[in-house]
């Protein structure tokens, strides 16, 4: 490709509200453009790295044994009412109406379509196993877009749907799919970790994992062990506690001293309690009330210096999820602002984290204005709370798989999600067969995503350094960029098209930039386009030399043109 042809253009800031490096350097090296909030154009640099993450994908599913199928973008709303998520999904489901009235759905995912279409089409276990894969634009209507298209309302993404006659069925299709997804990102040369997950909005009914590509923009934290495989999402997480266990109640408990008033005027905060007691906030005893379905209400109680899981106490409760009170309601079960909330006499369940048992002693909320009780004892005057596993764990919690390692705290971009998604979607929208006993039943379904634009940006977000992208060289959009230094350098221009033609010929992808600009503001435009080879043709051009240079490399090698040559075709197995 002539760079003169291409249309990629640099910008020489990026826009003030691009967070994320990789969009950054994605809108100024010329890869995208935003046409709305969330919503971007990919320019033809961007479409080649596209290309070759799709290459990548089309071949890991058809060796995991998926077959490809286009299914439609817009819905009938009544398949998302059969299946009970038109309502779940909210305001993120983007809604519209055909000229007669008909309610559609703009498709965030194909769980739906594609049950009918295996119901509909598959009548007998001798069909089954069958993977069903696409890769498709999806539509959400994200209720704030950010880090380019790490978070839109119109992306690209791999959805694929497993059917199976049993459990044991969906396991094994369950695996082949993780080892796919396991090829795909080693393929794209990511940093990543597969975490257990939280099935959210798409549900199911066994074992789900995420596939987080480490980076410290991202907007997941996950927990993983610094001596085995554990690694879980922090919603998801757990710890081990150690092996103290909570004080029994024996008379010397009994008779230890009473929680006592203490009056503490204008303290609201953990660190204001630290401050006022002197003490740490693994000694103070947090209070939060939660509404559940808007209207039975719930304290949960945790330690200062750990942070309610929300989804661990949904679970519990057995509900979607859970909200924090507002302030009225608060001081209505407590009679105290949010701030003196307590765990001792409140009127509604209580859910105390098993790390407060724990504590011999500690520090919580009185249920009165500007007062805190002191040397409350978990285990002697909370004995009417519910203790389990209502925290995030934090930096240095026990692995609870080994038992021995160290929890540490990670960011990480969700690239790839899959499901055990069981019965929930077969049963409701009647996708069922005949079995081997002649009974009819439903099938045994899984689902497995895995964002295409999304991985464009989490590779730019690991591969770039302080002055443009640095793409790996099997997705970069051209391997080579050939750059004459001058193009009224007759020799440089004779040069370069020979070498261009030469690689062509054998079949590289080459970028010549035959612009008539100044020699730095190609380079400035090579170091942000990033590929990984550049063979630069300057005042050697007359003895045939040429400057060879690999992303990184602060100086160039002087070599032949010949060997220019050898040494990409070397480089790029051809």
């Amino acid at each position: 490709m002539r760079q003169s042809k291409l249309l990629a253009p640099t910008l020489r800031e990026a826009p003030s509200d691009a967070e994320a490096a990789s969009h950054r350097w994605l809108l100024r090296a010329g890869y995208i453009r935003q046409l709305a909030a969330g919503i971007y154009t990919y320019l033809p640099l961007a479409r080649r790295v596209l290309h070759k993450i799709e290459r990548i994908v089309h071949e890991e599913m058809e060796r995991a044994g998926a077959q490809e199928l286009l299914l439609p973008a817009m819905q009938p709303a009544e398949l998302w009412k059969e299946s009970g998520r038109y309502e779940r999904y909210g305001d993120e489901l983007i809604r519209l109406k055909d000229r007669h009235g008909r309610e559609f759905a703009l498709g965030p995912t194909h769980e739906e379509v594609i049950t009918q279409l295996a119901g509909d089409e598959i009548n007998s276990y001798r069909r089954l196993p069958v993977t069903l894969y696409q890769i498709q634009t999806k539509f959400r209507d994200e209720r704030r877009p950010r880090f380019g298209l790490l978070r839109g309302r119109e992306f690209l993404m791999k959805d694929a749907y497993s059917f199976d006659e049993d459990w044991e069925g969906l396991n094994q299709s369950y695996r082949a799919m993780f080892k796919a997804y396991e090829a795909i990102l080693g393929r794209c040369d990511l940093d990543y970790r597969a975490v257990e997950a939280d099935p959210g909005a798409i549900g199911g009914e066994g074992e789900t994992h995420e596939f987080m590509v480490l980076a410290d923009i991202g907007e997941d934290r996950i927990a993983v062990c610094n001596t085995c495989d554990y690694a879980a999402n922090i919603e998801k997480a757990s710890s081990v506690n150690s092996d103290a266990a909570p004080p029994t109640i024996t008379g010397s408990l009994i008779t230890a001293p009473q929680p006592a008033q203490v009056q503490t005027p204008e303290v609201h905060t953990i660190d204001q309690l630290c401050d006022f007691f002197q003490s740490g906030p693994d000694h103070m005893i947090k209070t939060l009330i939660y509404t559940v379905d808007g209207l039975q209400s719930v304290a949960v109680v945790v330690r200062g210096d750990h942070e309610v899981n929300e989804l661990k106490v949904a679970t519990y409760l057995g509900v979607t999820e859970v909200h924090l009170a507002d302030a009225a309601t608060v001081e209505q079960i407590t009679g105290a602002p949010v701030s003196f909330a307590g765990p001792i006499g409140l009127d509604i369940p209580v859910l105390m984290d098993r790390d407060v048992l724990l504590m011999s002693e500690g520090i919580a909320g009185a249920n009165q204005v500007d007062t805190h009780l002191q040397s409350v004892i978990p285990s002697r005057d909370m004995v009417h709370a519910v203790a389990g596993d209502f925290r995030n764990v934090v930096d240095g919690d026990t692995c609870p798989h080994c038992g021995k390692g160290v929890l540490q705290l990670l960011h990480g971009i969700e690239v790839g999600h899959i499901f055990k998604l069981g019965t929930k979607y077969s049963e409701r929208l009647n996708a069922a067969f005949l079995n081997r006993q002649g009974q009819r039943q439903p099938m045994i379904m899984g689902c497995y995503g895995i964002g295409i634009s999304r991985l464009l940006s989490a590779i730019a977000e690991q591969h770039h350094d302080e002055r443009g992208l640095a793409w790996p060289t099997s997705l970069a959009p051209y391997q080579v960029h050939i750059m004459p230094v001058s193009m009224k350098d007759t020799r440089q221009v004779e040069l370069a098209e020979q070498l261009y033609a030469k690689l062509l010929e054998c079949g590289v992808e080459v970028l010549l930039d035959d612009r008539d600009e100044r020699p730095g503001s190609k380079f400035k435009d090579a170091e942000l386009i990033g590929l990984p080879y550049r063979i630069v043709i300057g005042k050697g051009a007359d003895q045939d030399l040429v400057e060879w240079l690999e992303h990184g490399m602060s100086d160039g090698e002087v070599i032949s043109s010949q060997q220019a040559i050898d040494r990409a075709l070397q480089l790029l197995h051809r």
